[in-house]
């Protein structure tokens, strides 16, 4: 199959699995293709937002319509780093075994990760980055593909610990989500409060997602489309000599080099799933404020007059 059927074949895979997901997800809709340009990227994604906004109702059903396997971790601040990478046991023949932990799955939910300490959000680190992880001095490779959905609680709620830098920069999107609106709710209400249960139908598999992630990155992009998104990238840092005004005033880290790949992989995935074989700069700006939102670090005089991150973000375009 030719790069031009592939990705016109997957516009309508993805037109349907949008259909299949809404069966069960009411609305949403930003956050779902946001969660799915991750995947198709082979990027990660933290979630945000207050409890009881379907966030593991959501991974799961995206799950099941992808064809993946999908397990949930609830961070609590007694997990320990063995408790979802696994441990070595003595077996009954007083050799010792790996029983692999929670994290040996296709999509990862990590629900609540700052609820639990670094030691144990850094036990996510190697997966996220290398796809593998290293138990007792033994190497063990994840199955593929590999995703990791974290959920955050605001950080101003009570027994939260911040996520440190490093590892907010290995999540390709930052998604902030919200209360439903009105008639969503409405919707919610209704659809939850009966006996009927929707079946969700897988309409990929495995090897498909693999193969959708190898596509996104053959796919071409003009040099003035890359410049484009490392310029925005290099403005957001306040010690460059490119940097805005806003930039200077309310920034103390802006995002690094990684930031500027993540652009460039979402835009390409963005392009072909709006039936495009290359990205603009229209895509980059469609995709830059998931990924730039928890790269760029505020300063206290920010918080102070209330700018926000997508003030800043808006800006730099």
């Amino acid at each position: 199959m030719s790069d031009v059927t592939a990705v016109e074949s997957l516009v309508d895979k993805h037109q349907l699995l949008k259909k299949e997901i809404a069966k069960v997800i009411v609305g949403q809709e930003k956050v779902i293709d946001q969660i799915l340009l991750s995947i198709f990227s082979g990027g990660h994604a933290l979630l945000i937002g207050v409890p009881g906004l379907a966030k593991t109702l959501m991974v799961n059903t995206i799950s099941k319509a992808l064809g993946l396997d999908f397990k949930r971790i609830q961070f609590t601040p007694d997990l320990m780093p063995s408790d979802i990478l696994g441990s070595e046991i003595l077996d009954e023949n007083r050799h010792f075994k790996f029983i692999k932990g929670p994290i040996f799955s296709n999509i990862i939910l990590a629900d609540e990760i700052n609820r639990t300490p670094p030691k144990t959000q850094a036990a996510l680190l190697e997966a996220m980055q290398e796809r593998s992880v290293t138990i007792a001095g033994n190497h063990y490779k994840l199955s593929l593909p590999y995703f990791v959905l974290a959920t955050q609680n605001p950080i101003e709620q009570e027994g939260t610990y911040p996520l440190p830098e490093a590892q907010l920069d290995r999540f390709m999107f930052a998604i902030n989500l919200d209360y439903p609106s009105f008639q969503e709710e409405v919707d919610v209400v209704k659809t939850t409060t009966t006996n009927i249960e929707q079946t969700i139908n897988p309409l990929f598999t495995a090897s498909e997602i693999i193969e959708i992630q190898h596509l996104v990155r053959r796919v071409p992009v003009a040099d003035n489309v890359v410049e484009y998104a490392v310029t925005m990238v290099s403005k957001s840092r306040p010690n460059g000599t490119t940097a805005p005004e806003i930039i200077k005033n309310y920034v103390d880290w802006g995002a690094g080099p990684r930031a500027s790949q993540n652009l460039v992989l979402a835009a390409k995935a963005h392009a072909i799933l709006n039936g495009k074989f290359s990205p603009d700069i229209e895509n980059i700006q469609a995709v830059a404020m998931g990924i730039l939102r928890h790269r760029i670090i505020k300063n206290y005089k920010a918080e102070a007059e209330g700018i926000s991150e997508e003030q800043i973000i808006r800006a730099l375009f």
